[in-house]
């Protein structure tokens, strides 16, 4: 099965043939396993080992991902599911902005912006620290911070706002 992953601005074509996986023309030996009881998965590619968190996020092939410290974004689409984006035509990106909520239950370490401030996609907001992991939360999108939800030391739960983020247009 062939896929195309898009991480920020970045698309790269995975293709899936047994254990084996077609990275942007490289072949790699990999598996994923989940650990039991957890929200973690065990990812082994190309002889690298890997701990991440995957939760679903908004949208058909989207994930957020929880490796190494960092949190981010990406989509997974076969070429079917492609196919039918294309021709439904380009979901337009949320227009009255987006919230940022939390992956998993946690702890606020860090806050890391203020109500007011223009962030760019990619821009760090919140640090939760989840299992003993700092996973650092990031701008899925350009935008102006509307909301702060949280505060440091406070226990959030899965899907709990962490920051509320306006449109650019919404600053000016």
């Amino acid at each position: 099965m062939k896929y195309v992953v898009t991480i920020g601005s970045q698309h790269v074509e995975v293709e899936v043939v047994g254990s084996r996986v077609l990275v942007g023309g490289k072949a790699l030996e990999a598996s994923l396993a989940a650990v039991p009881g957890t929200p973690l998965r065990h990812l082994l590619v190309g002889g690298e080992s890997w701990t991440l968190a995957a939760d679903p996020a908004e949208g058909p092939g989207r994930w957020a991902l929880g490796v190494v410290g960092e949190r981010v974004e990406v989509e997974a689409l076969d070429e079917r599911a492609r196919e039918i984006q294309a021709l439904a035509g380009k979901r337009p990106a949320p227009a009255g902005g987006r919230t940022v909520k939390a992956p998993m239950p946690g702890l606020v370490v860090r806050i890391e912006v203020a109500a007011g401030q223009p962030v760019a996609a990619g821009t760090g907001l919140v640090v939760v620290e989840a299992m003993k992991m700092e996973n650092e939360l990031r701008a899925p999108q350009p935008g102006v911070v509307a909301t702060v939800h949280v505060e440091v030391g406070q226990a959030v739960e899965k899907g709990a706002p962490l920051v509320t983020l306006a449109s650019p247009e919404a600053s000016g």
